[in-house]
């Protein structure tokens, strides 16, 4: 759904005003727009005396101390936003928390987590060295081992933490934090009924099995489709094989997708992530597999699935909306008296997006 065009300038007023001046195509990226739109809207909002224009820069008209602040945050406080490296997924995630965190005067610093195990512990503790009084962490957690080490220090911080896009297992210390997350189940059981409601019987699904949501995924997929009435067979196998350095798998679960389609009769498969799904799409062409002809395919993240060939039917989880509420609940335990609020796990639905790549199973 489109954002109101003036919702949009008011959190365009709102971004500048926080920093006093930006980029066009800064603000264009954030609100994930094109830099035209932008521009079309700094000249009215100039025109309404709300900004000064420069060369591809917006300057704020108020001065310095009257830029607003929210959640009685004080200019110069900062918030530590600690993401894994070379995760594009969680890129959408930060736009949506820089948003929020700006127009409320803090500062952000970012750190990038190599991949590598515990990672993150020190660059938390070098962000709260440097002042953080908040942090918004979305850790790798490659597997379960990975997430109990990281237990004892995230129930020792002394700040305000919010995880993103992570749920912490049951009775974990890690429960205690605030969390924000996509419905991952939701997300499956949208591609599911939908390749169902197609006429298709037989599925393959794939994902990778290095991130949490990989690992919900595949857990989302095997109870629906083992439960579903209309589902005669089905299997799950590995996106790629270098996902599966984590662990032992069966032959199956390792087996090449086009062989395992063939093996199983699937008219249709659900994959885990878009670059993955968009090569093995590439994969089945040259097998002289069609899609959607021969073979439906629905892609799970809905980064680049829309710019394949076909365009990719995708489950799009709400990546930058777990950003924004993330802050959110940031903001309210940093404005809030310690202890004041119960902690909270909040999820969030993923829509599902019809493109060229599903269609209903041939003879």
């Amino acid at each position: 759904m489109r954002e109101p065009v003036d919702l949009r300038r008011q959190r365009i007023l709102a971004a500048v005003q926080a920093r006093g001046t930006a980029r066009v195509r800064d603000l264009a990226e954030e609100l994930q727009v094109s830099v035209v739109t932008v521009r079309r809207d700094v000249e009215e909002l100039t025109r309404a005396g709300r900004l000064r224009r420069g060369h591809g820069v917006v300057r704020s008209t108020l001065p310095a101390e009257e830029v607003p602040a929210r959640a009685g945050a004080a200019p110069g406080d900062r918030v530590a936003v600690v993401v894994p490296e070379r995760h594009s997924y969680l890129t959408e995630t930060l736009h949506g928390a820089r948003t929020v965190l700006e127009e409320a005067g803090l500062r952000i610093a970012l750190h990038i987590a190599p991949q590598v195990p515990g990672a993150e512990r020190p660059l938390v503790e070098r962000a709260l060295a440097d002042g953080a009084r908040g942090l918004l962490l979305a850790p790798r957690w490659r597997s379960r081992a990975d997430e109990e080490a990281d237990e004892g220090w995230l129930a020792e911080l002394t700040v305000p933490t919010v995880l993103m896009e992570r749920r912490p297992r049951r009775g974990s210390a890690a429960q205690a934090l605030d969390s924000v997350c996509s419905d991952h189940w939701y997300g499956a059981h949208l591609a599911v009924e939908h390749l169902v409601g197609l006429g298709h019987r037989r599925l393959v699904f794939a994902t990778r099995d290095d991130s949490p949501t990989a690992r919900s995924l595949r857990t989302a997929f095997t109870g629906i489709a083992g439960g579903h009435p209309l589902v005669e067979r089905w299997a799950w196998a590995l996106s790629a094989p270098e996902a599966g350095a984590g662990g032992p798998y069966a032959a199956d679960e390792t087996a090449q997708l086009p062989a395992l389609l063939r093996e199983v009769g699937a008219t249709a498969m659900v994959l885990h992530g878009d670059v993955d799904a968009l090569m093995i799409v590439q994969r089945l062409a040259d097998e002289g597999v069609r899609v959607p002809q021969d073979c439906s395919v629905v892609a799970y993240d809905d980064v680049v699935a829309g710019l394949g060939a076909p365009p990719l039917t995708a489950v799009s989880p709400p990546k930058a909306e777990v950003g924004r509420v993330a802050a959110e609940l940031l903001l309210q335990r940093l404005s809030g008296a310690p202890g004041g609020r119960p902690v909270r796990r909040v999820e969030l639905l993923p829509r599902l997006t019809v493109r060229g790549s599903t269609s209903t199973p041939s003879a």
